[in-house]
């Protein structure tokens, strides 16, 4: 073989056995993660078991300070096991870093529109990613059971980060309508899955915390 050859073969060899090393342990990790959600994700209400709370996380804002398409849906749903009975507190985890953005206040205004009472809602200002808002339901809510709002793509890694935070959950899916940006919303779930495995055991971050506020709910949910 000649030299410029061989040393083009050893260029194109290294990364690609680089890339492989990464991808595959990256898509089987996530494939696991898929696997152990299976037969807790439910996409009609009234298969939902019942649980005290429905943990339902943040989407975005769009520029008028309104919930995103995305987040509409995952409150509309939210309100759905409320008014069906399946859930008594809705706690609605989003970010609030900054003054003009302000996720959980959006969604407990549209819960409020859509006929939940202010007393059944419950605001985590500090749910900045997926992780804080399981890791702060359990440590600062006390939350020990619930039924977690999202869209498809996203309840893998939302029930295998509540499960390793010590929240018993399963999933209720939010898709409500077809999004325009749900192929790369799944795509990104691959690195997004890899990285919450560091979270829970590498990296353990602590989230914002601060005094606690367990919700308390007054009756017994029956199934």
């Amino acid at each position: 073989m000649i030299p410029s050859m061989k040393r083009s073969w050893s260029t194109l060899v290294i990364p690609l056995t680089l890339t492989l090393g990464i991808l595959v342990p990256v898509c089987a990790l996530r494939g696991w993660v898929h696997a152990r959600a299976a037969g807790r994700i439910y996409s009609s209400i009234g298969a939902v078991p019942p649980a005290p709370i429905a943990l339902v996380l943040g989407a975005g804002l769009r520029r008028d300070g309104t919930p995103t398409a995305a987040l509409y849906d995952r409150v509309a749903t939210a309100v759905d096991l409320y008014k069906g009975g399946k859930v008594k507190k809705l706690l609605m985890s989003g970010d609030n870093r900054f003054v003009n953005y302000n996720e959980p206040a959006a969604m407990k205004n549209l819960a409020l529109q859509l006929g939940v009472p202010g007393e059944d809602i419950v605001l985590d200002y500090a749910g900045r990613r997926t992780y804080d808002s399981c890791y702060r339901a359990k440590e600062i809510f006390d939350v020990q059971h619930a039924v977690v709002v999202t869209q498809r793509f996203h309840l893998d890694r939302a029930l295998f980060l509540c499960d390793a935070l010590g929240v018993e959950s399963v999933g209720m899916v939010a898709n409500r309508r077809t999004y325009a940006s749900y192929r790369w919303w799944e795509l990104r779930e691959v690195p997004a899955t890899a990285a919450a495995w560091w979270d829970v055991n590498i990296r353990h971050p602590v989230p914002v915390l601060g005094e606690k506020l367990p919700i308390k709910v007054s009756t017994v949910i029956q199934q």
